[in-house]
């Protein structure tokens, strides 16, 4: 059975556990990604604090060494979360990574972020493998607004572009969110805000994914970058503007930290990434949201 909302919101960050000094640990294990968001910019980096960066891509096995490791360094962790660097869906790696967690691990909360292009076919594996909370990146459920946002998906071996591809992205997102949730997943949609684009559209949005089933809904402010790198950053004032639109449908998260991929440990008060995956390599390119 899996943890429910009032559950996690004890025992994850992301849910409101960071009151109770609970801790995470991300397992880069996903390597490739199926859309080019046009605000991101994927690399392995070092340098920048922020969703997708990572020093270094996990196979499964390795991730439990890691996780073991991690545990022993900072007990507090009670999440083991999959958040990139690509999306948790395009490959296998997640899903063959979260089985074996919940084969050694079973008390670990098992946490999943995907864009959600291949969430509703693949949803019965979500379940199956027992995620306790998924999280969606869901930008805009207007074709017309998520073109702008996104350049291309690679959906079944073939490109797609513009409102087409928009088309097939949202639905596949509502859907999935739908069939997740249906089943007793927590879901977390996170939404980039992104000034002149998607700003206005926020409202829209947060309803959408709270009828279709999700329970918590988190704002994120564009990280100026990419082919959007000459759109400033939201200021607090629209991002508190938002986040008020969204909370008359939905509860509101606003203390994200914009965790790397690879992050451990109690978001705000300490990190162990270093210890846990040693070298981190200095590359000044960054990768943005999950």
């Amino acid at each position: 059975m899996s943890n429910t909302y009032k559950d996690l919101q004890n025992s994850h960050p992301c849910f409101g556990g960071h009151k109770n000094n609970v801790g995470r640990i991300h397992l880069p294990v996903s390597p490739g990604c199926n859309i080019a968001c046009r605000f991101c910019d994927r690399v392995i980096s070092d340098v920048e604090n922020r969703p997708g960066v990572t020093s270094k891509v996990l196979a499964p096995e390795e991730s439990i060494e890691v996780l073991e490791k991690a545990l022993k360094l900072c007990p507090e962790i009670t999440v083991a979360g999959i958040a990139g660097p690509g999306d948790t869906l395009a490959t296998d790696y997640a899903l063959q990574t979260f089985r074996l967690i919940k084969e050694k691990f079973p008390d670990l909360i098992k946490c999943m972020s995907t864009n959600g292009l291949l969430l509703y076919e693949k949803a019965d594996e979500v379940i199956d493998v027992g995620i306790d909370s998924l999280t969606v990146t869901v930008n805009a459920v207007d074709p017309q607004i998520e073109a702008k946002l996104n350049k291309y998906i690679v959906y079944h071996g073939k490109r797609y572009e513009g409102v087409e591809a928009a088309e097939i992205l949202i639905e596949n997102q509502i859907k999935g969110i739908k069939k997740v949730a249906s089943a007793g997943i927590t879901v977390k949609v996170n939404t980039v805000l992104v000034p002149g684009i998607n700003d206005d559209h926020i409202e829209t949005v947060a309803q959408t994914v709270k009828e279709a089933g999700a329970s918590i809904y988190n704002i994120i402010p564009l990280i100026p970058q990419h082919e959007l790198k000459d759109i400033p950053a939201p200021a607090c004032a629209q991002i508190d503007a938002a986040r008020t639109k969204a909370s008359k449908y939905i509860d509101v998260f606003r203390h994200c930290q914009r965790c790397r991929a690879d992050a451990v440990g109690v978001p705000g008060k300490s990190e162990f990434g270093e210890q846990i995956y040693q070298k981190r390599i200095a590359v000044k390119e960054t990768f943005s949201h999950g």
